[in-house]
């Protein structure tokens, strides 16, 4: 029988929806973004399991631009500190850097996002019961904000003075 729902909770109910809204996943997420409407998990014991949320709160927002402006900071930093002899520790980062700057920069601009976003949409989830994954948020901002420090503590060590 043409437009009815053989899943249906009642039979012989017409299909109301016009699309089907699980074949359009990227609207969603947009949709979601715009205009949030789930603020937690669907059922009672969805908060002892991981589900994602598109309601966050709102303290969430400037840490998250804060992380992504600190790792901007420390992209300049730290190729400050390469034109000063410095060398690259991170193994993974030092292959990028090798190549380009621009590269570099937008490598570790788009790494350092994408994991922010995914701590972001999973910020209500607690890690072994226990530890919010929110807190991993401010432990990346107190660890950004340490490295910045250390340097420029480099920087100055080796004479190189930043007009701040």
């Amino acid at each position: 029988m043409k437009g009815v729902d053989p899943r249906s909770s009642v039979a012989g109910a017409a299909e109301r929806r016009v699309a089907d809204r699980r074949r359009r996943h990227w609207w969603s997420i947009w949709y979601g973004g715009v205009k949030p409407r789930r603020r937690d998990g669907r059922r009672r014991d969805d908060r002892e399991r991981f589900s994602l949320v598109d309601w966050h709160a709102w303290h969430l927002l400037p840490i998250a631009i804060a992380i992504l402006l600190l790792c901007a900071g420390d992209a300049v930093l730290t190729l400050r500190l390469l034109a000063g002899g410095a060398v690259e520790a991170n193994p993974l980062m030092a292959r990028v850097i090798g190549r380009d700057a621009t590269v570099f920069a937008a490598a570790k601009m788009a790494m350092t996002g994408i994991g922010v976003v995914l701590l972001v949409a999973a910020s209500r989830y607690r890690f072994y019961r226990v530890l919010r994954v929110e807190m991993a948020l401010y432990a990346l901002l107190a660890g950004y904000a340490a490295l910045i420090g250390y340097e420029i503590w480099l920087l100055q060590r080796i004479g190189v003075h930043l007009p701040i």
